[in-house]
C-alpha cells in the first residue's frame, strides 16, 4: 500500500525526506524514539543518494503480510557502491565518511537490504515493524494517514534544524537520566557486593570452625573408643569367669548382678565398635576386604550370632528364608554381615510380638537385595529419613524402654554405599518395617577408599603458596592437614605437566616433589628447575618412598625426606624458605618524596626490603651497587628522565637483568609505551585505591618471578 513518493534532486529534498519520514512515522503511531530512528535512517540514505549518485527517489509504503511493516525504498541511477560488503561488515574506511550512513541506518531499522550494480545504480530497502496497536488500514484509516502527512510541516531547513536540535536535547536528557539511574544501580551493587563479601567471610569462618569441630569429634571418638575397649574386654572376661563358677558358686542374687554387669559391658562394647567404625569413616579412610562367599553361609553365621538376642524375647520369631537364585558374592562379607546384623537387632528391639523375616533375592543390574521385615511398631513417614542420621532416635513409648545409640542404621547405609549399593526402608506405623540393602554381586571399587578432599587451586594472597607435586590423594590430604592453620597454603599438582603449568602461572615459595608420579619420574623436573634462572633459587624438597637422598641432593634438591614426612621437619624447611624469601630487595627511584612514601606504605604489607633514590643519577648508582631484585622507576625526574634511566639500566651488564616497573602519573601514547617495552609493566600513579595498587605491584612481582610472600594482615589497635 503506497503512501508517498519524493524525488531527490536538490539538497532541500533531503530535508523534505526527513520531515515526511517523521510525519509518516507519527501517523502510524510509532513511539517518539522510533520516529527519530526512522527519520534519521531515511535522511542518511537520502543524503548518500544526493551526494554520491546526484539524486534519486524515496518511496514510502506499508506491507501487511505477514505483519505490518513500514517499507522505505531509496533508488538511484548512480555508479553503484563498489565496496558494499566491506561497508556492511564495518571494515571500509573512507575519508569522505562514505559507509557510516549505511551502517548507522542498518542499526536503526528492523529490516535492511541493499542491491547495487556498477554503473546502474543502487536500491536500499529499509523496514520498521508497525506496532500491533495500529488498526488495519481500511480506506478511511488510509485517508486519515495521508491527510496527516499532507498537513505536516513544509520544506523549511531552519525548522527542521530546530526540530533536530530538540530531538538531540531530548536524547541527551534521556542519556543523563539513564546515567544517573546506572550510577544509582552501581551504588546499590557496591553495597550488595560489600554485603556478599562480608557474608562469604562469615561463611568461611563458620566452615573453618565446623571443620575444626569435626576433626576434634573424630579424634575424640577414635581415642575414646580405643581407651574404652580394653577395660570393657576385661569386664566381660571377668564376668564370664564368675558366671562359669571357676572360683566358686554364686548366690542367686549375685548371679543376677553379674549378668547385669556382663550385659552392660556387652552393650558398651557394641557402642564402642560402632564408634570405631564411625571414626574410621569420618577420619577419611575405610578399607574394603572383598572375598567370595555365599548367601547361605552368611545366613548360617548370622543365625548363630543372633541366637542370644532371641532368648530375651520369646514372643518374636527370627526366620531366615532360603535364598533362591542368589549367586555367590564377591564383596566384603564382614560389612554385609554388619549391615544385616544392625537391621535384625534393630527389628528385634522394636518388635514386641510376631516375627522378623530375613531374605535375599536376585535384583536388577547384577545385585542382591537383602530384606529384613518385621511386625513391629513401624516408623512414621516423616521419620524414615531421620533414622539414617547419626545419633538419631525416634521418640516413643517403646523407644524409651530399649537401648540404642542411633549409630547402627547410619553405619549400615554408609557401608552399603561404600560397597556400591544403598540401604532403604519402607514402613507403616503399627504394621511393621522392611529394611532393604542392595549389594552388587561383584565389588569393583577401590579396596581402600580415601575421603581426601581436593585441594583448592585458588591462590590465597595472605599465605605463602607451596606447590605439592604429588598424585596420591591421601598424601595430599596429609599435607593439607599439616599446613592447616599455618601461614602456608598447599597447591596440588598431580602430574609433571600440571607442575610445569603451575610454575608458569605463579611463583610458589617452595616445591614439595614426589619422585614417582603416575608412572613417570620427576627427576627431569627437578633438573629443569635448577637449570632455569627463574626457578633455580626456589627451594625443592623431595619427599618419596624411595630412599634416593644422595641422588636428590646431587640433582640440586634443597632437602630430602622419606615418606611418611615428619611435620616438624616440613615446617622447619618452609620457615627457612620464608627467611630466604624475606631478603628480596626493591629499589624505588622517584624524585617525589610523597610518591615514594605512598609506595613504601603499600609495599609495607609485603615481606620486602625497600631502598630509595631521589633522582635518576642516584638511582643508577644505587642500582649498580646494591643490585636489587626489583626496581620501581618514575619517568618524570629533573636530572635524568625515566626513559633514559631505563635505557642505561639495560645497557649496564650489572643491572640489565633486574626487572623494572614503571610507576608514573603521565598518560602515555602508543609510541611512548613502545619505547618502554624493556619494563615488565607500567603502573599508573592514579590507581583508585591502595588495595588496587598493591594488587598491581604483586602481579608485577609474580610476573617477574620475584616471590614476595603473603600479604601481611593489618593490625588494628
Amino acid at each position: 500500500m503506497n503512501l508517498l513518493t519524493i524525488q531527490i534532486r536538490f539538497e532541500n529534498d533531503v530535508v523534505l525526506a526527513r520531515q515526511k519520514s517523521r510525519a509518516i512515522a507519527s501517523a502510524l503511531k510509532f513511539d517518539p524514539q522510533d520516529q527519530i530512528r526512522i527519520a534519521t535512517a531515511v535522511s542518511e540514505i537520502a543524503r548518500n543518494t544526493f551526494q554520491y549518485a546526484g539524486g534519486g527517489m524515496v518511496e514510502f509504503r506499508i506491507d501487511e503480510s505477514p505483519e505490518k511493516v513500514l517499507i522505505v525504498t531509496v533508488r538511484d541511477k548512480g555508479k553503484g557502491i563498489p565496496n558494499l560488503d566491506e561497508i556492511i561488515d564495518g571494515k571500509y574506511v573512507s575519508q569522505t565518511g562514505m559507509g557510516l550512513g549505511i551502517l548507522g541506518a542498518k542499526r536503526l531499522m528492523d529490516h535492511f537490504h541493499v542491491e547495487t550494480n556498477p554503473g546502474r545504480g543502487t536500491t536500499v530497502v529499509l523496514g520498521k515493524k508497525i506496532s500491533p496497536r495500529f488498526p488495519r488500514l481500511v480506506p478511511a484509516e488510509l485517508n486519515k494517514v495521508l491527510a496527516s502527512i499532507e498537513h505536516a510541516s513544509k520544506d523549511d531547513p531552519y525548522e527542521e534544524l530546530k526540530h533536530q536540535n530538540k530531538e538531540l536535547m531530548d536524547t541527551l536528557e534521556q542519556l543523563r537520566a539513564k546515567q544517573e539511574e546506572l550510577a544509582q544501580l552501581n551504588r546499590e551493587l557496591d553495597e550488595t557486593n560489600r554485603g556478599v563479601v562480608a557474608l562469604y567471610a562469615e561463611l568461611n569462618e563458620r566452615a573453618d570452625f565446623l571443620q575444626h569441630a569435626s576433626e576434634l569429634k573424630t579424634r575424640f571418638l577414635s581415642n575414646m573408643s580405643h581407651e574404652f575397649r580394653t577395660p570393657l574386654n576385661s569386664i566381660t572376661a571377668l564376668s564370664q569367669i564368675l558366671l562359669d563358677r571357676l572360683d566358686g558358686d554364686l548366690l542367686p542374687e549375685q548371679e543376677k548382678q553379674v549378668r547385669y554387669i556382663s550385659n552392660s559391658a556387652r552393650d558398651l562394647t557394641e557402642l564402642v565398635n560402632d564408634l570405631l567404625d564411625l571414626a574410621k569413616v569420618e577420619a577419611g579412610k575405610v578399607t574394603i576386604h572383598p572375598t567370595q562367599f555365599s548367601v547361605e553361609s552368611l545366613f548360617a553365621a548370622l543365625r548363630g550370632m543372633l541366637r542370644p538376642l532371641l532368648s530375651q524375647n520369646s514372643s518374636v520369631t527370627l526366620t531366615f528364608e532360603d535364598p533362591e537364585g542368589c549367586p555367590e558374592l564377591y564383596s566384603d562379607e564382614a560389612k554385609v554381615s554388619q549391615i544385616l546384623r544392625n537391621f535384625i537387632s534393630n527389628a528385634l528391639k522394636f518388635t514386641e510380638r510376631g516375627e522378623v523375616r530375613v531374605s535375599a533375592t536376585r535384583g536388577q543390574a547384577d545385585t542382591v537385595i537383602f530384606t529384613v521385615a518385621d511386625t513391629g511398631i513401624g516408623i512414621s513417614p516423616e521419620d524414615q529419613d531421620r533414622i539414617f542420621q547419626e545419633w538419631t532416635q525416634i521418640d516413643g513409648k517403646l523407644q524409651r524402654t530399649v537401648k540404642g545409640t542411633g549409630l547402627g542404621l547410619p553405619l549400615s547405609k554408609k557401608f552399603a554405599q561404600l560397597l556400591g549399593g544403598d540401604a532403604q526402608v519402607r514402613s507403616q506405623l503399627g504394621t511393621g518395617s522392611t529394611f532393604f540393602a542392595v549389594i552388587p554381586i561383584h565389588f569393583s571399587g577401590e579396596t581402600e577408599i580415601v575421603f581426601a578432599p581436593e585441594l583448592k587451586r585458588e591462590i590465597d594472597s595472605t599465605k605463602f603458596s607451596v606447590l605439592v607435586v604429588e598424585d596420591n590423594p591421601e598424601a595430599l590430604f596429609i599435607y593439607e592437614k599439616y599446613l592447616k592453620g599455618t601461614r602456608f597454603q598447599p597447591i596440588p599438582a598431580k602430574s609433571i605437566k600440571e607442575a610445569r603449568q603451575a610454575l608458569r602461572d605463579f611463583r610458589p615459595l617452595a616445591v614439595i616433589l614426589d619422585v614417582l608420579l603416575q608412572g613417570e619420574h620427576s627427576w627431569d623436573l627437578l633438573q629443569e628447575m635448577k637449570h632455569d634462572a627463574s626457578t633455580s633459587d626456589m627451594p625443592v624438597f623431595v619427599v618419596t618412598v624411595i630412599d634416593n637422598r644422595e641422588k636428590a641432593l646431587a640433582l640440586g634438591a634443597d632437602g630430602f625426606h622419606a615418606k611418611p614426612v615428619d611435620r616438624n621437619w616440613l615446617m622447619q624447611q618452609l620457615e627457612n624458605a620464608v627467611r630466604k624469601t624475606a631478603s628480596k630487595k626493591v629499589l624505588l627511584i622517584d624524585d617525589d618524596e610523597v610518591s615514594r612514601y605512598v609506595v613504601k606504605t603499600v609495599l609495607g604489607q609485603i615481606n620486602l626490603r625497600i631502598s630509595e633514590a631521589s633522582g635518576g643519577a642516584d638511582g643508577l648508582q644505587k642500582a649498580a651497587e646494591e643490585r636489587p631484585d626489583m626496581i620501581i622507576l618514575d619517568l618524570s625526574m629533573p636530572d635524568i628522565s625515566g626513559v633514559e634511566v631505563l635505557r642505561k639500566l639495560k645497557e649496564n651488564p650489572r643491572t640489565k637483568t633486574i626487572p623494572v616497573i614503571i610507576h608514573t602519573s603521565r598518560v602515555l601514547d602508543a609510541a611512548e609505551r613502545q619505547s618502554l617495552s624493556a619494563a615488565i609493566t607500567i603502573i599508573s600513579k592514579e590507581s583508585e585505591s591502595r588495595d588496587r595498587l598493591l594488587e598491581l605491584f604483586t602481579d608485577a612481582f609474580n610476573k617477574a618471578g620475584v616471590s614476595t610472600g603473603p600479604i601481611k594482615e593489618e593490625q588494628h589497635v
